[in-house]
């Protein structure tokens, strides 16, 4: 939930209409909540003026770069101020890609000739989205990323405001085509009471980055660009994925006040996770680094679920050494006191590339060398992270363990649990992201400690649906049966085995669904910090017996819609 700004913020109430007949638009909830206020509307970036004669190539091939670095710049001081380990890592990664020296020779290329400075960034960005995008899958992301990179690049060149969220002077509705990922990752919860997309889907970076920072959101809003009204007030509710627009002034209040109200009322509940009988839900935290540790409180916490060791190699153009590793472990380590830590060993390659691994181009990369896959090719990075992470681990109180992604069999499984036991750590899991691995769960945990699932990558691969595709968001649903049966799959695997399962994607976070998880038998649950008072709450107004008869339910819904409404149904004391 947000921080819901105080009456005198909002512009002053009224009992006027709004001057269009209102509109109920529906999309998919990715954050929970309601809020209503002035929608305002992301504007587009700077157009392009005309061509125009270069005299001085270099000097103009000089302004050029110099918007590039302040783009990067720009990036680079987001990334240091966002306010979690998600924002974070997009940020840093959209900086890397501002520092392409492939765009800048590009740039180059084109200004000697004769484009001036801003058609110069426009067509190197336009000729890599484009190459980007037909390539698809992965690399399609990075298209869209280019396109933003781009207007933030021209608006530098040009002398003009970098493009971006406005700022009208009070707390508002945001409505946008879709957010790049540094829009989203600099909003001011103080001011931004929701956000509604017209694209976009449940696990893109505007979910997560929304579900990370509390805010009540909907996301493939056909239609809202249409509909919403600058000033005008829309209504939002991000858990049943509705916007009303033409809403009055005072029901815009009233929803609000609502909001506020039932924050104040609900009980903050403390301790460990568990139903409401008793039984032990592991709730953890996910970060990217100590930092992210810093003001969280620990208290009830089992540890971090999901540490992302990701962040330390962004923009390296050689892998960090195992000291710089070890020091950066050892801090998280630290910080989590003798608490568990499971450390996911790096998640790229070539849908998610890093300059030092050099990996080669891929046509379908989501499906190539990826995750634990990077060793085939660079086997020596694997050994020098897992050492690192057991010499960190040997100088603090921290249970450490180690989880590979992107593993697909069960003999992938065992050899990285060998690798890492040979390395000093014996507690080593593997995630499950692929279905492969969920339906082989309990030959894998012949060797593995336990499991750990990815419900992003889990929902894309069940249902081949891109999760970069706007085109597609209900199949990527979490709460989709047919993913909802492989995590149960795992599940009693994990209960016969006696070895834990957990959940570490954005479904763990999600209040609603958090029940049908631990019905379904998964023993830890691990999100962003901000979503554990709302789980934590969800779990003890439920024994397990109703956690598992809901768990059976949903599991025999005919879609996510009947899943979600079976679950909400028992959550207002239906049957």
């Amino acid at each position: 939930m947000s921080d819901l700004p105080a009456a005198s913020d909002l512009p002053a109430v009224s009992d006027a209409p709004a001057a269009r007949s209102g509109t109920v638009l529906r999309g998919l909830g990715v954050g929970p909540g309601a809020a209503a206020g002035p929608a305002e509307v992301m504007g587009p970036p700077p157009e392009l003026p005309p061509p125009r004669a270069v005299a001085d190539p270099e000097a103009e091939i000089a302004r050029a770069v110099r918007a590039l670095a302040a783009v990067e710049a720009e990036l680079d001081r987001r990334a240091a101020a966002a306010p979690t380990p998600e924002a974070r890592e997009i940020l840093a990664a959209q900086s890397v890609m501002a520092s392409d020296p492939m765009l800048a020779a590009g740039v180059r290329d084109r200004v000697l000739r004769g484009a001036d400075a801003a058609h110069a960034l426009h067509g190197a960005f336009a000729e890599q989205a484009q190459a980007l995008a037909a390539a698809g899958g992965h690399f399609a992301e990075r298209a869209a990323d280019l396109a933003d990179l781009s207007g933030r690049a021209v608006a530098a060149v040009l002398g003009r405001p970098m493009p971006g969220v406005p700022s009208p002077g009070h707390p508002f509705v945001l409505v946008a085509d879709d957010l790049s990922p540094a829009d989203t990752a600099a909003l001011d919860t103080g001011t931004v009471l929701a956000l509604v997309t017209e694209r976009g889907g449940p696990t893109g970076h505007t979910a997560i980055l929304a579900r990370s920072l509390g805010l009540p959101a909907v996301v493939g809003c056909a239609g809202i660009l249409a509909a919403a009204v600058p000033g005008e007030p829309v209504a939002v509710d991000g858990t049943a994925g509705e916007v009303r627009t033409g809403v009055t002034e005072r029901e815009a209040a009233r929803v609000n006040a609502r909001e506020a109200a039932a924050a104040r009322e609900a009980p903050v509940p403390a301790g460990p996770g568990r139903t409401a009988d008793g039984r032990p839900v592991d709730l953890m935290v996910n970060v990217g680094s100590a930092a992210d540790l810093d003001g969280v409180d620990l208290t009830g916490v089992a540890g971090v679920g999901l540490f992302r060791t990701e962040f330390l190699f962004l923009g390296r153009h050689e892998q960090p050494g195992p000291d710089e590793q070890a020091a950066a472990y050892a801090k998280v380590f630290e910080a989590a006191g003798d608490r568990t830590v499971v450390v996911r060993t790096l998640d790229a390659g070539a849908d998610k590339p890093l300059p030092f691994l050099r990996l080669p181009g891929e046509p379908n990369p989501a499906l190539g060398v990826r995750g634990l896959r990077v060793a085939r090719r660079r086997p020596g990075v694997l050994r020098t992270q897992l050492e690192a992470v057991a010499r960190a681990a040997a100088g603090t109180r921290a249970r450490v363990a180690v989880m590979a992604p992107m593993v697909s069999t069960p003999a992938e499984a065992d050899e990285f649990v060998a690798l890492a036991r040979e390395c000093g750590l014996p507690a080593a899991g593997v995630m499950i992201e692929v279905p492969a691995a969920a339906l082989r769960a309990a030959r894998i945990l012949r060797e593995a400690e336990f499991l750990s699932i990815g419900t992003n990558d889990l929902s894309q691969y069940a249902l081949a649906a891109d999760r970069q595709s706007s085109d597609v968001p209900d199949l990527l649903d979490p709460w989709q049966p047919a993913v909802l049966d492989l995590v149960a799959r795992c599940a009693e695997a994990g209960a016969a085995a006696g070895k834990s399962v957990g959940v570490c994607g954005e479904a763990a976070a999600d209040p609603l669904l958090a029940p049908v998880l631990a019905g379904l038998g998964v023993t830890r649950l691990s999100m962003a910090p901000r979503a554990l008072p709302a789980v934590r709450a969800a779990l003890l107004r439920r024994t397990f017996a109703e956690c598992a008869d809901l768990a059976e339910r949903v599991l025999a819904a005919d879609d996510p819609a009947e899943a979600r409404e079976l679950a909400r149904t028992q959550q207002n004391g239906g049957a």
